[in-house]
């Protein structure tokens, strides 16, 4: 492959590779590339470059295997070994974290998938979550693959949180770059009366950490509005009912259509993304389908945040940098 210079901005092109963007804040489809090949140093850069600025990027019609995929995610970072997978996950891929929906689901905690993820998504903003943020050093990055895909629904969607950030009034990103946030598993989960063993699992693997309310993404410098639905307990150092007023708002604020991007799967279909600077809404739409949704994905190891003043995350509880 041949790479030239584009004009003005420096930037780095490769002959035969196309960046497209594909909604105005967020996304990219990327075509020309073979994820399952070698894949040149020009291309690495090419793509690195465009995750970075367009937060997510896409890619269809690949023919990676459990192998290929780790062997891509390590062109771009380290690959995580979570502690605990899904019991579909592969066998001889430590990596690689298959999520399989109503195969995973269904009756693992006593209810089905329709009922678990209502007691988990009981509000329209519970369900976008940045991949581990409850963790000391969320992951970098994920790279997500489709095996298996329903005929319709079954899309995700992710939210750019530095355009987020920036669409606030300037008073108001002053008074959020202060402020620090409580970030703990399984916030918002409702309970089943009596006993209920999602809830005893979440005690038994508590994690929490405390976050800067504004990130600075350590390769792009931009703030990023570090908020989620999912994990998201209260912001510090204010009254609960301020803190949830505050945190609706800005939900409110990163979810705006015009900072989203949603995505189609089709079998071979690859999504990669950077977790510093996006949350995404994992799919409801598809459990009356009958159909199943197979996806595999592998996450990069990631750094500790760092606020607008220096200071980094704090763990309170289950977490340590690099161990998982």
């Amino acid at each position: 492959m041949r790479t030239d210079r584009a004009a003005g901005d420096g930037t780095e092109r490769v002959v035969g590779v196309e960046v497209t963007p594909v909604a105005g804040h967020i996304g990219a489809e990327i075509t020309g590339v073979d994820l399952a090949g070698p894949l040149e140093d020009a291309v690495v850069a090419l793509v690195r470059q465009a995750v970075l600025r367009r937060k997510v990027v896409f890619f269809r019609g690949q023919r990676l295997d459990h192998a290929g995929h780790v062997a891509l995610a390590r062109r771009f970072g380290e690959p995580v070994v979570p502690g605990r997978r899904g019991s579909v996950s592969p066998a001889g891929f430590p990596e690689v974290e298959t999520t399989a929906d109503r195969l995973e689901l269904g009756g693992r905690f006593g209810m089905d998938h329709a009922e678990w993820l209502d007691r988990r998504r009981h509000t329209l903003l519970r369900g976008w979550h940045c991949d581990h943020g409850a963790r000391i050093d969320p992951p970098a990055a994920t790279i997500l693959r489709a095996e298996t895909v329903p005929p319709y629904g079954g899309d995700t969607t992710w939210a750019n949180l530095a355009a987020a950030y920036a669409g606030l009034s300037a008073p108001v990103r002053a008074f959020v770059d202060g402020l620090r946030a409580e970030h703990r598993l399984g916030v918002g989960y409702q309970p089943r009366s009596g006993d209920d063993a999602y809830v005893r699992h979440l005690l038994d693997h508590q994690v929490a950490s405390v976050h800067p309310l504004v990130r600075v993404h350590p390769e792009t410098g931009e703030r990023v509005l570090f908020v989620n639905g999912y994990y998201l307990e209260r912001i510090t150092g204010v009254s609960r009912p301020e803190s949830a007023a505050l945190l609706e708002m800005l939900l409110e604020q990163a979810v705006r259509p015009e900072y989203t991007v949603r995505f189609r799967w089709e079998p071979g279909s690859v999504a990669f993304w950077d977790n510093r600077a996006t949350m995404h809404l994992a799919p409801s739409d598809h459990a009356h389908v009958g159909a199943p949704r197979i996806m595999h994905r592998v996450m990069l190891a990631g750094e500790v945040p760092v606020g607008v003043d220096g200071r980094p995350s704090e763990a309170v509880v289950g977490t340590e940098p690099g161990r998982w």
